[in-house]
């Protein structure tokens, strides 16, 4: 494993010094990169997925992130050269004052097997997006989807990384006994809730 570290460093630095770790390799290898904001991670995330390479994010302190690069091939000769000055534009931040609401595990009725996948895909499909929402709302049954078994744990984490704020209702976590299994963003209330929703320019809904 090759660790970089990008404390500190602004765009375009972080995905420079990523490229260059990409350049000595010799073998697949897994890079993890250290930030200190969602723009870097962005824009890491953003040239890895160029690449073709797996990338996740997460957030580890108030002001530090770790992006893992699974560098599982390495690039043709003259690659890198074509499109380079893409890979290391600096893209302006994707959050968006949209707020995404959460008040189900499943989505939509009818089968609840089918719900799970469909909502599984619709959290992978939103973490893809150009624009991402600034806010995540989970309530009701929606907050066992930020707990332990979730399956979706780690696309949420990516958008956490990517400065998306989650949040799960602390009182939906004590009815369903889930408030020590609690594993992204952190615990709110009905008047956070309420905020949230009221200062929103959208809500979505899956």
């Amino acid at each position: 494993m090759i660790k970089v570290n990008a404390m500190g460093d602004r765009c375009p630095v972080p995905v420079v010094k990523t490229m260059e770790a990409i350049r000595t390799l010799t073998q697949p290898e897994i890079i993890e990169v250290s930030v200190d904001n969602e723009i870097a991670v962005q824009n890491i995330m953003k040239m890895s997925s160029g690449k073709g390479y797996k990338a996740t994010s997460e957030k580890t302190g108030e002001a530090a992130y770790l992006v893992t690069v699974d560098v599982d091939h390495l690039p043709e000769q003259g690659q890198e050269e074509a499109g380079s000055d893409q890979e290391i534009s600096c893209t302006p931040d994707r959050r968006n004052k949209i707020v995404a609401v959460f008040s189900s595990a499943l989505m939509g009725r009818g089968d609840d097997v089918l719900g799970g996948l469909l909502m599984k895909g619709y959290i992978y499909a939103l973490s893809g997006m150009e624009k991402i929402p600034s806010v995540m709302l989970f309530y009701n049954s929606g907050v066992t989807l930020t707990t332990e078994g979730s399956e979706s744990l780690e696309d949420l984490k990516n958008m956490e990384a990517m400065g998306v704020e989650i949040l799960s209702c602390g009182t939906c976590l004590n009815h369903y006994g889930l408030t020590e299994k609690l594993q992204v963003g952190s615990v709110t209330n009905m008047y956070d809730i309420v905020e949230k929703m009221l200062e929103a320019d959208k809500i979505i809904r899956p």
